[in-house]
C-alpha cells in the first residue's frame, strides 16, 4: 500500500515542476508512512523515502515505517533536510503551501540554500481522496463508535442536563467504546441555539419542547466519523415537525441522486431545491457535504462550488440543514461510501423524527 502511494505521488513530480516533496501536514505524514506519531517530515525524491524526526520516535518510526529510510535530525530538523536533499541529488524540492507558515518559509529559504523551493497544493490530498476498503472498514468502524453513542445518549438526555453534560457524555461514552479520541469538538446546540450550525455544546439547559441538534465523530485508526441527528425534548411543535420534515426529504432525495460522474454541485442542488421550494432557502447557508478520511473535512466537496466529479470510493457526508433564527435548527447527516450503484450508507442511526 505504501509503495503504491509512493508511486502515484512521484507520477505528480513532473506536472509539478519538482524532483522532490516535502511532507509536513500531520494527514499526509500518516497516510503515507503510517506513522502515529506527532513528530516528524516525510522527503521523498524520484527513487527514495525518508523519514526525518527526533530521538523520541525513531523506534517507532521504524516500526510503523519500514518503507522509509529513518533519519534522526540534530538540534535543527532544517539542517537534516538539507542534508538527505543533497544526498538525493534533489534540486526542486515541493512543499505544502498551505500548511507551510510564513516564518517557516523564511527559516527552509536560509537553511536549505541552494535547492529551490516550489510551492505546490493537494498533491497528497488528491490522493486521500478515493479510499482503499482498509480506510473504508475504519471509517464504517468509527462511525459504528458514533451510531452506538447515539443510542445511548437518547436514555439519558432529559430537561435540565446542560448542553455541555451532553456532549461529556457522547465523547466518554466513545473513548469507553473503542474510540482513540473525538474527531473534532461535540456539537449540541438545543433550542434557539440550533440555529447555529456549529453551536458548540454550552452551558445552556435543555428545555422541554425544544429541538436538539447533535453532530459528532468517532476516531478509529485515525480515521474520522461525522454524524449529525436532531431530536425533539418532547413532542414536537407542527412547525417544528415541519421543519424536520423538509430537511429529511431534502437528505434523502440527494442521497438518491449520488452516482458515480455527479458532480458536488449536481447534488448540492437536489438538496437544496427541496429547501428552496419548501421557502426555506436562505436558512440553508452551508454546503451539502464534504469528504471524510484522515481529516473530518476533506475533499471532495458537495456544494454550490463543488466542480469535481464523484467516483466510487469517495465517502463524503451528506448534511443538510435548516437554520432559523431565534427559534430552532435541524440537521440530519449521513456518511456515505460512492459506490457503483449509487452509495453505501455507513451511518445506521435511525432518521424519523425521535420525541424523547
Amino acid at each position: 500500500m505504501v509503495k503504491k502511494r509512493l508511486a502515484a505521488l512521484r507520477e505528480g513530480f513532473s506536472l509539478a515542476g519538482i524532483d522532490g516533496f516535502l511532507i509536513t501536514r500531520p494527514e499526509n505524514r500518516r497516510y503515507m508512512t503510517g506513522f502515529t506519531g506527532s513528530s516528524g517530515v516525510v522527503l521523498v525524491s524520484g527513487d527514495r523515502a525518508y523519514f526525518i524526526t527526533d530521538f523520541r520516535y525513531v523506534e517507532q518510526a521504524t516500526n510503523q515505517a519500514p518503507e522509509f529510510h529513518i533519519v534522526k535530525h540534530g538540534l535543527k530538523m532544517t539542517d537534516t533536510i538539507r542534508e538527505v536533499a543533497e544526498e538525493a541529488g534533489i534540486g526542486r524540492l515541493g512543499f505544502e503551501k498551505d500548511v507551510v507558515t510564513y516564518k517557516q518559509h523564511e527559516t527552509f529559504s536560509s537553511a536549505l540554500a541552494g535547492i529551490e523551493l516550489i510551492p505546490t497544493e493537494g498533491m497528497v490530498e488528491a490522493l486521500r481522496k478515493v479510499k482503499d476498503e482498509h480506510e473504508i472498514e475504519a471509517i464504517r468502524q468509527a462511525e459504528a463508535i458514533g451510531d452506538a453513542a447515539f443510542s445511548h445518549v437518547l436514555d439519558i438526555m432529559r430537561p435540565g442536563m446542560t448542553e455541555i453534560d451532553v456532549a461529556l457524555e457522547i465523547e466518554w461514552f466513545m473513548r469507553k467504546n473503542g474510540a482513540e479520541g473525538i474527531g473534532f469538538e461535540v456539537i449540541v446546540a438545543s433550542g434557539e441555539r440550533g440555529a447555529m450550525p456549529h453551536g458548540v455544546a454550552s452551558s445552556k439547559k435543555l428545555a422541554e419542547g425544544e429541538l436538539v441538534v447533535m453532530d459528532f465523530g468517532a476516531v478509529y485508526q485515525g480515521y474520522r466519523g461525522d454524524m449529525t441527528r436532531t431530536v425533539s425534548l418532547g413532542k414536537a411543535s407542527p412547525m417544528q415537525r415541519k421543519l424536520y420534515n423538509i430537511v429529511l426529504r431534502a437528505q434523502e432525495a440527494a442521497l438518491e441522486g449520488i452516482r458515480p460522474g455527479k458532480t458536488g454541485k449536481e447534488i448540492d442542488a437536489i438538496a437544496r431545491k427541496v429547501i428552496e421550494d419548501a421557502g426555506y432557502g436562505e436558512n440553508f447557508g452551508h454546503g451539502l457535504g464534504h469528504g471524510v478520511g484522515l481529516a473530518v473535512h476533506e475533499e471532495p466537496r458537495l456544494s454550490v462550488t463543488g466542480m469535481e466529479e464523484l467516483v466510487c470510493g469517495m465517502v463524503v457526508t451528506v448534511e443538510p440543514g435548516i437554520y432559523v433564527p431565534g427559534f430552532a435548527g435541524v440537521r440530519i447527516e449521513d456518511l456515505v461510501v460512492v459506490s457503483e450503484s449509487g452509495i453505501r450508507n455507513i451511518t445506521s442511526s435511525p432518521k424519523e423524527l425521535i420525541e424523547l
